[in-house]
């Protein structure tokens, strides 16, 4: 059976409503989203999913709408436990977990403290939560077992955070695409386009490379932001064909892997090597440094 692999262009950026605008846009049944959502214990939100159109394009704008909007400032631990006291299932969980802990690692040394010490913010909120989850679920539902990512859109300009006025791209951002040296390319747009939740997402489970794919569907998931082209992402979903090779000459780097086992068991460890190899009826990884 061929795999079912995904190719994100992201053109304009990546957000986690983005992602799940995609996924949804793509075939994703919206109701079993909801459904498996709510596996997840919390509370004071609603979703939707509605047509949007910009500039002739037609895609899936989805939000995360706040009920209660005081949010509690979660550490890393509190979220960690929220997971697993959920009803979802063990991969959900763990790669749940890790994007997470992807958010607080990067958190923690641009602010020169340990995980521990790191309180979420903004990404601690329950639609952030909600996000980051709901992104997981949408790949464990449509099957898909390798995700392939663009280069990013580098902008610049400042944002309002918790902690102030922030320089773009958010230095958690940076933090945790310069982990997985990530691709970017300079945009003329003013404003962020990356946010820290796509961001993570992306460095846990994509390879930022073009595959070799026979793409079925396309998905358009659009940000709230208007800028100067369509503000989407694209989903183009498919089965991948021949082998996708990337070769290191004869050096020795290392990577921090996150490995499905068949236990459903995500780790991550680090290790040093040469190699060569085809990425073809693998997992999802995440990308590699």
């Amino acid at each position: 059976m061929p795999e079912k692999i995904v190719y994100l262009d992201c053109h304009s950026g990546v957000s986690g409503d983005m992602l799940l605008g995609a996924w949804l846009d793509a075939g994703l049944p919206f109701e079993h989203l909801r459904e498996e959502l709510k596996r997840l214990p919390v509370e004071g939100y609603e979703l939707t999913a509605e047509p949007f159109t910009d500039k002739g394009i037609t895609g899936t704008r989805f939000d995360v709408r706040l009920i209660v909007q005081d949010q509690p400032a979660r550490r890393y631990t509190d979220i960690a436990a929220l997971l697993a006291r959920s009803e979802l299932s063990p991969w959900v969980r763990e790669t749940a977990s890790a994007i997470f802990r992807t958010l607080g690692e990067a958190e923690a040394a641009v602010h020169g403290v340990s995980l521990d010490e790191i309180h979420f913010h903004e990404v601690g909120a329950v639609d952030a939560i909600v996000d980051i989850v709901g992104n997981v679920i949408a790949l464990e539902l449509l099957g898909i077992t390798r995700v392939y990512a663009s280069p990013l859109p580098l902008t610049r300009g400042h944002l309002r955070m918790a902690h102030g006025l922030m320089p773009l791209p958010a230095p958690a951002t940076l933090e945790i695409l310069s982990r997985v040296k990530a691709p970017w390319v300079p945009s003329p747009i003013e404003g962020e386009l990356v946010t820290p939740t796509g961001a993570a997402i992306l460095a846990t489970v994509a390879h930022f490379e073009m595959p070799a794919i026979a793409i079925e569907n396309i998905g358009y998931g659009f940000g709230k932001k208007r800028v100067i082209w369509p503000n989407c992402l694209r989903a183009c979903l498919g089965d991948a064909y021949g082998t996708t090779q990337h070769v290191h000459n004869d050096h020795t780097h290392e990577h921090n892997h996150v490995h499905e086992h068949e236990d459903s068991h995500v780790h991550e460890h680090e290790h040093k090597h040469v190699h060569e190899h085809s990425h073809e009826g693998d997992s999802i990884q995440s990308s590699q440094v």
